[in-house]
């Protein structure tokens, strides 16, 4: 028996998904080594946040074959939902500093903006992508790609012609001294920030690999007309699909609001690093994309740290774009299989 995982050990530390997170800890121990902890502390704070949305986006490819370019606009109304949610319970918590509201504020902002999250989702459905699915399943990833610019815009302005176009944002969340950790200081609100995307993301993979509404969304996105077969309802897994990968996004613009305050395009960057990450595990992988959201949070981190915040975009473009000439699949070796593919 031993002998059989350590067979199969040695296969997948051969494979590149192997090679390629064999390599990621290596690097990220040097780096460790000879720039100090903290650099390994932020990437392991952004990559649990960065794989809250890539998740999200990835969930949203895998099942329903849709190129999620709005994903970033559902980050931006977790954000402003968490600014509008929490700022009233600062304001409370400041002349009420020892009130249990000190503690639980801002899980009740943050599961807010999951709340709204989910209901745009649940509305970009049934006004948007809904009826494009009934009428027609032609060039769905086309189709389907436009729509989802044209609602990047629309949510974009919205915000802009609503809400204005000045940052919301906050100081903290939690008040405190910061984590002492391997003689690297980490603030309440990052800590948590962590904490937060590592209990989602274990309950979700709970979800969908021992739940049965999780199994139906899995047979979905394998094959639609067996799962009809069997009973499932299409609608209500595409439904409830949509709004569980917009909750994601928007946890993670409610969580990370004290980084990144709400204005209009606060959702492009997460947007960027969410779709260098799903590139790089490979379309439809949901496990490959939390294992490529820390890859892609090592790399930017080494990126900024040794040639400058100028090039965090460019050197993480660059690998992606080999990614995609000599293995467009991903590291992880996953295609799309979405609920229209033919």
């Amino acid at each position: 028996m031993s002998n059989n995982y350590v067979s199969k050990f040695l296969t997948w530390t051969k494979s590149s998904a192997g090679i390629s997170i064999v390599a990621t800890i290596l690097i990220a121990v040097f780096a460790a080594i000879n720039s100090g902890p903290y650099l390994l502390v932020n990437t392991i704070i952004t990559g649990g946040m960065l794989a809250l949305v890539a998740t999200g986006l990835t969930l949203m490819l895998g099942v329903l074959n849709i190129a999620m370019f709005a994903h970033g606009e559902f980050f931006m109304i977790g954000s402003l939902t968490a600014y509008y949610v929490f700022t009233p319970i600062s304001n409370y918590i400041s002349e009420n500093p020892e009130s249990f509201m000190a503690v639980i504020g801002p899980l009740v902002a943050i599961v807010c903006a999951a709340i709204a999250g989910a209901i745009s989702g649940i509305i970009a459905e049934k006004i948007v992508f809904g009826p494009l699915r009934r009428r027609s399943s032609d060039n769905w990833v086309m189709n389907s790609f436009l729509l989802c610019v044209g609602l990047s815009v629309l949510l974009v302005n919205m915000h802009q012609l609503i809400f204005g176009a000045e940052f919301k944002g906050i100081v903290a969340y939690w008040s405190g001294m910061p984590i002492s950790i391997a003689d690297v200081f980490i603030s309440r609100d990052r800590a948590m920030a962590f904490v937060i995307s590592a209990v989602i993301v274990a309950l979700f993979w709970f979800f969908m690999t021992y739940t049965r509404t999780g199994m139906s969304i899995r047979a979905v996105s394998q094959d639609i007309t067996g799962a009809q077969i069997v009973g499932i309802d299409i609608e209500n897994v595409v439904l409830l699909t949509i709004s569980l990968a917009c909750a994601l996004s928007a946890v993670a613009g409610g969580s990370l609001l004290f980084m990144y305050p709400s204005y209009p395009t606060v959702g492009l960057e997460p947007l960027y690093l969410a779709w260098f990450v799903v590139i790089l595990s490979g379309l439809g992988n949901i496990l490959g994309a939390v294992a490529g959201a820390f890859m892609v949070a090592l790399l930017k981190a080494i990126t900024v740290e040794y040639f400058g915040s100028g090039w965090d975009f460019v050197i993480p473009s660059a690998l992606i774009m080999l990614i995609l000439i000599f293995k467009p699949s991903g590291i992880f070796g996953s295609d799309v299989r979405g609920a229209l593919d033919k």
